[in-house]
């Protein structure tokens, strides 16, 4: 059996897993804000579950900064703690090794898994935004730790981090209302529009063969994905070319699976 905890800045999914991907126990709860008290809670849930014994663990977190000589994580992305020894915390908790990795990373991997081989950017728009770029089903370390935060545009005349004016946290401050409440095209325009400003410029850096939108907001795809692809093709050039654009497959547990899968990579079977 294998652990998969999905720690995003909303809530958090834990989930036992067996050798074969699947599911079979499941929790999800509000992340709470204070690391400690995080703990406690991922605590109670792994000793709540009826399996007991694990292999491996995977760990997906909105880390902006994770030092890996030292296994700390720096900063996060929607989540106020700093300079905590999760890796360390966690096996502790678990009782087996555990991976630790961007969630969106993460996700990116798991979606991958369901696809063939090939270049692919994943944008996660949720509380925040994050993205990874997945070549051959492999991580590209290089790309997207910093997320959506670290990307400024113009914006309304000011200059802003994308994630401020495009994130499902954004759209409930600027439109009062969740992604799934929201039915009017002219409201998905103004959303797609926004979203087109950071995507054209991860298009034109990773040169994928597919983008593939996960999240909260990931879940709505099917709503703005016409104005989103006409908004991306008004960009396009003989150098720059718009991929295709899927929805995520499991765009609300890509991370626990994508937890999974990067256990069994780092660890193996055993």
């Amino acid at each position: 059996m294998y652990l998969g905890i999905d720690v995003g800045g909303t809530k958090t999914i834990v989930a036992v897993l067996d050798d074969n991907g699947v599911i079979i126990e499941r929790q999800k709860y509000p992340t709470p804000k204070d690391y400690r008290e995080f703990l406690k809670q991922l605590g109670s849930s792994i000793k709540s579950f009826d399996t007991k014994d694990f292999k491996a663990a995977g760990m997906g977190v909105p880390v902006t900064n994770f030092s890996r000589e030292d296994e700390i994580a720096r900063t996060f992305g929607n989540l106020p703690w700093k300079d905590v020894p999760i890796h360390a915390d966690t096996e502790k908790l678990a009782h087996c090794p555990v991976a630790v990795e961007n969630d969106a990373k993460l996700a990116g991997l798991s979606e991958s898994m369901l696809r063939q081989p090939q270049h692919l950017l994943y944008l996660t728009i949720s509380t925040g935004i994050g993205f990874s770029l997945i070549i051959d089903r492999k991580i590209d370390p290089y790309v997207g730790d910093s997320g959506g935060r670290l990307m400024v545009f113009e914006h309304h005349g000011k200059l802003l981090p994308w994630e401020s004016f495009a994130s499902g946290k954004a759209i409930v401050e600027t439109f009062g209302k969740k992604a799934k409440d929201i039915k009017d095209k002219a409201t998905w325009d103004k959303i797609a529009r926004n979203i087109t400003q950071g995507l054209i410029e991860l298009i034109a850096i990773t040169e994928p063969d597919i983008v593939v939108i996960g999240g909260s907001v990931g879940v709505y795809l099917d709503r703005y994905v016409e104005p989103l692809n006409k908004h991306l093709k008004d960009l396009e050039t003989p150098l720059l070319k718009i991929p295709p654009i899927e929805a995520a497959k499991r765009p609300e547990e890509a991370v626990v699976y994508g937890c999974y899968d990067y256990a069994k990579e780092v660890f193996g079977n055993t």
